[in-house]
């Protein structure tokens, strides 16, 4: 496997770097960089992160850099996941609120633990912390019951203080989208599948519309959401698929649609295939909009894609 981190990496322009992704089997890693510097979305390193971590240090070859930004590397912790050594020598200094370094979660109580103890050193008001908080919840929660990934999730976030962003990454080499919708329901293809599970009310684990108790089929459609409302970055990449919510002018209705094909986006197939799913999301901190208005704004939308699903689905015709 070959993977590039090139100087310049965030959602916006994340489509040159999958496309140099290089994923034929084999077990060994080699990881480039570029030389002069580096400045990359999270979800670059949880990706990287994610290929590397089932590997044996020797298994792993990290071109040698002397960029001042591959401290930044060093800092979020990808040298350590990976088992090498960097050769690089920084002073600690405190990490609250700047950054959540790579960490693995493989189980709900792993999550628990991340979240009350990770989350809060980002040093956010409380309304920006449960955004925070259930995207984070959401996202890894999806990897652990649905994606079978032998690595867990991988996440990492980071904030800008320039825009007052939080970035966030999460990574798994599971089965992947199109594998779980399949399960219940059908996808022809990889980019139908995020389409799929985009929507409010699908999930994985039932045909049933509206989902499970415990299970509605919603969580992803809320994050997008929030990514909208916000006018940020929402990326998904599975197989060889990728989906990307752009960001909404200024002045335009926040108006949410079920289809995600109906939101201002991009989408691009036959890229490299990621065994597995990623996800990229930026949330701004600058909206004044409560996050409780913005989940009654969702769940309504949410409540009426599920009825009219059910309604669309019993129409159709029954042969005996």
């Amino acid at each position: 496997m070959k993977i590039f981190i090139p100087n310049s990496a965030f959602l916006g322009n994340i489509n040159p770097f999958l496309r140099g992704f290089v994923p034929k089997s084999g077990e060994k890693l080699e990881i480039g960089a570029n030389e002069k510097w580096i400045a990359v979305h999270p979800v670059v390193l949880v990706m990287v992160a994610a290929l590397g971590l089932p590997l044996k240090a020797e298994q792993v070859f990290f071109e040698k850099l002397t960029a001042r930004s591959a401290h930044y590397l060093e800092r979020m912790g990808l040298f350590k996941f990976l088992g090498i050594d960097s050769g690089i020598k920084i002073i600690e200094h405190e990490s609250a609120g700047r950054f959540i370094p790579l960490t693995q979660i493989r189980n709900s109580q792993e999550l628990s633990g991340f979240i009350t103890e990770i989350v809060p050193l980002l040093h956010l008001n409380p309304l920006q912390t449960d955004a925070l908080r259930y995207v984070i919840s959401e996202l890894v929660r999806n990897v652990i019951e649905h994606a079978d990934s032998p690595v867990g999730a991988i996440v990492a976030a980071q904030y800008y203080s320039k825009n007052n962003t939080i970035r966030i990454g999460i990574s798994d080499t599971g089965v992947g989208i199109k594998s779980t919708i399949n399960r219940h329901h059908f996808a022809k293809s990889n980019l139908a599948a995020i389409q799929l599970a985009l929507t409010p009310g699908i999930t994985g684990t039932t045909s049933r519309e509206g989902g499970t108790e415990s299970n509605a089929g919603a969580g992803l459609f809320f994050i997008k959401s929030i990514a909208k409302v916000s006018r940020e970055f929402f990326v998904i990449y599975s197989g060889d698929a990728l989906y990307k919510l752009l960001k909404e002018p200024i002045g335009k209705s926040k108006k949410l649609f079920a289809d995600p094909f109906k939101d201002k986006h991009s989408s691009e197939e036959s890229l490299p295939v990621w065994q597995g799913t990623v996800v990229g999301v930026d949330i701004s901190l600058n909206d004044t909009q409560e996050f409780s208005d913005l989940l009654d704004l969702i769940r309504e939308v949410y409540s009426k894609t599920v009825r009219e699903r059910k309604r669309e689905k019993y129409r159709k015709p029954k042969f005996i």
